[in-house]
């Protein structure tokens, strides 16, 4: 059992609780809760991911949110030393925003339930004497019963990647610098809060990525509140001493994961709990100080092939087990995978909004 996590259930806090739709919490194999109409082919009229406003970004300057096409910001005039992304582009309007960096690949779609997008991505891709497959990731989502949410995921991931660039570029290990990472994002959204009843809230996972020869790569992840990472294996099965099956790499803090942790129902009970998505642990000034577990911060050696997936929790609420997902990520390129995850997430009913970030090793 998690030390981190209250013995008896009871225990745990209420708020913040994430919000939901009208009706039960969306299970993976529940049917959509939204009407649906012959005309839309399964989908509300305007719902098909075929026809939603999409805009696709490329590499964005990190200091001034620029798009960029080579290695100096045309808009501030910055040398970059990599690819850089994050979105939703503040201001802009679309149902999703999309960018592929090569090493990663980036989705993040309003869903259908919500009237605005309160997750977000970054992502940043290193070249030259710091590894030519380093890649740092940072997926949020906003805790819908908190002032501004939005503000506090897209705060996040950018002083997460920020951080974990900053202390990769000085040398830190992948460890130091995913905490590092995790501590400046945690820093930057308590800074946004006007007080207590105002306090701007969001999940937090990251990984950093980096080439381990033959093949292999070292993936560090951190992670507060119940957005996810996965290892996606390319096969169900390989005979190889290297071979990491499909896993979860994150333990989520919430509810759901007390009670199983505490022995008191299983998983698949847990989550029928109308509470399953009380976080007990958050990004935000009404959080703790240091709002993460000791174990927040881990590192898994992976053979490929495979994909590692951060996402939030309107995808893996609809299909939360890793086979599963690998199933729905398996499109030879990864940004058709990405897509196809995040168009899943849409069609089994849209409920959330959903936050994908691939990054394929070979």
């Amino acid at each position: 059992m998690n030390p981190d996590l209250p013995k008896d259930p009871a225990d745990v806090p209420t708020e913040p609780v994430e919000h939901r739709a009208p009706g039960a919490t969306p299970r993976p194999a529940e049917a959509p809760t939204v009407e649906i109409t012959a005309e839309s082919s399964g989908l509300p009229a305007g719902h098909d991911p075929a026809t939603r406003p999409v805009r696709h970004s490329g590499p964005r300057c990190p200091d001034c949110d620029a798009e960029v096409s080579g290695p100096r910001c045309p808009g501030c005039g910055a040398d970059l030393d990599g690819k850089y992304v994050a979105l939703p582009v503040p201001g802009a309007a679309a149902d999703r925003f999309e960018a592929d960096l090569g090493a990663v690949c980036v989705v993040t779609d309003r869903g259908i339930a919500h009237a605005r997008n309160e997750d977000a991505v970054a992502a940043a891709v290193l070249e030259g004497e710091h590894g030519p497959h380093t890649t740092v990731i940072v997926v949020c989502d906003g805790v819908s019963t908190s002032a501004n949410p939005q503000a506090a995921s897209g705060t996040a991931v950018r002083a997460g990647v920020q951080a974990c660039l900053a202390a990769l570029r000085q040398g830190a290990t992948a460890p130091d610098a995913a905490q590092a990472g995790l501590a400046a994002a945690a820093d930057a959204v308590r800074a946004i809060a006007t007080d207590d009843l105002h306090a701007p809230s969001c999940t937090y996972v990251s990984a950093v990525v980096r080439g381990a020869g033959g093949g292999a790569v070292d993936v560090t992840v951190a992670n507060v509140g119940d957005s996810r990472a996965y290892w996606l294996a390319a096969e169900p099965f390989r005979d190889d001493p290297g071979f990491m099956p499909s896993q979860r790499l994150t333990v989520d803090d919430s509810w759901a994961q007390a009670l199983v942790d505490a022995g008191a129902m299983d998983e698949q009970a847990a989550m029928n709990d109308p509470r399953a998505h009380t976080l007990l642990r958050w990004l935000g000034a009404d959080s703790d100080e240091n709002p993460w577990s000791e174990n927040a911060v881990r590192t898994f050696r992976a053979v490929g092939p495979g994909r590692l997936l951060l996402c939030s929790d309107g995808l893996w609420n609809y299909r939360p087990e890793p086979d599963g997902l690998a199933a729905l990520a398996a499109a030879p390129d990864p940004m058709a995978a990405a897509r196809d995850l995040a168009d899943f997430a849409v069609r089994s009913g849209g409920n959330d909004n959903i936050t994908i970030a691939l990054a394929p090793v070979s």
